[in-house]
């Protein structure tokens, strides 16, 4: 086991060195770069830039060195905990990122609290009752859910909310708390407007879960070892929860990393509809002005949060299913 777990730690140095390296060279695809798009949207505003400026701005932002120079000056940064300079902000990634990171979190991880709260009692209910009446409202309401896009979802309850309750349209709180230290009042205001979000970003994915849940847990108790566990006089729920329930969670501690880089990023569309203060918009502005540092180093750090979310989902199947064992070979 310890063996395994230095072996995967080693791993990672080199998987996240070419994950960075692959990052900056898709940043780097586009033509031009962030000086251009600033130059060309001043000129369609009637300004112009001398080419002192130009050029003095080429030096002080290190884009006047070639791509593998310039490559090599942001990795040594991140090595050191220098995120880079956002062009687009001008202020230090880290400040740029650590006023959204905080928000995101707040909203991505009430998300799967609320997925994992709804779809797990549902899944499991559907599949110890499969084609009753329940299993067969459930299944319809999970297809709705599934087929219903987010944005319009988002619209939808961005309505009900301001028409019956009189919250405010948009972000995740009241507009004059923005800017303002955390208070009670402030906090009774970002709850208020948290659920919409998470009801909007949670909806599909319950959806999703429920539906795998159900399969999984339908394929489990059709094995011989729950015939067995039942011929033994086992009590229902305790054969359920001992035996098929954990071995059909065995996807969902897989997708642990996914999960974690969710917790970040959350949904760029919805937040981008409901306008939230968080980091998907924000990359996607990022990617778009081509503020090549802010959209890399963000990007590296959900690279990161992935390796690290597979590593823990290794960890924690082994520890879940005793038929995975991290060590190769044959056990006679």
């Amino acid at each position: 086991m310890f063996r395994y777990l230095i072996h995967r730690i080693l791993v990672m140095v080199p998987t996240l060195l070419v994950i960075s390296a692959l990052i900056f060279v898709i940043i780097q695809l586009p033509e031009g770069d962030y000086l251009d798009t600033y130059i060309a949207e001043l000129e369609a505003q009637g300004e112009s830039v001398s080419a002192e400026k130009l050029a003095h701005l080429r030096k002080t932002y290190k884009l006047d060195l070639p791509p593998w120079q310039q490559y090599f000056y942001w990795l040594g940064g991140l090595l050191q905990g220098d995120l880079g300079w956002s062009f687009e902000y001008s202020l230090p990634v880290n400040e740029v990122v650590g006023d959204r990171l905080f928000l995101s979190f707040v909203v991505s991880f009430s998300t799967i609290v609320f997925t994992w709260l709804v779809a797990f009692p549902i899944g499991v209910y559907s599949a110890t009752h499969q084609y009753s009446w329940g299993d067969y409202g459930l299944t319809f309401i999970g297809f709705l859910g599934l087929a219903t896009p987010n944005f319009l979802l988002a619209l939808v309850l961005l309505y009900v909310a301001n028409v019956y309750f009189g919250t405010s349209i948009g972000g995740l709180m009241d507009p004059s708390f923005v800017g303002q230290p955390m208070s009670w009042a402030k906090f009774l205001s970002v709850l208020e407007h948290l659920w919409i979000p998470v009801v909007v970003i949670g909806t599909s994915g319950t959806a999703g879960m429920i539906r795998r849940l159900r399969a999984n847990l339908l394929d489990e108790l059709q094995k011989q070892y729950v015939t067995t566990g039942r011929a033994k006089g086992l009590p229902p729920m305790r054969l359920l929860a001992k035996y098929p329930l954990r071995m059909a969670l065995n996807p969902f501690v897989a997708d642990i990393g996914n999960l974690l880089p969710q917790v970040v990023s959350g949904a760029a569309i919805v937040s981008v509809v409901l306008s939230l203060p968080t980091t998907g918009p924000m990359l996607l502005d990022a990617l778009r002005s081509q503020d090549m540092y802010l959209a890399g180093s963000f990007l590296m750090f959900l690279s990161l949060l992935t390796v690290i979310g597979m590593f823990l989902s290794d960890i924690a199947l082994a520890a879940l299913d005793p038929r995975i064992r991290l060590q190769g070979g044959t056990r006679r």
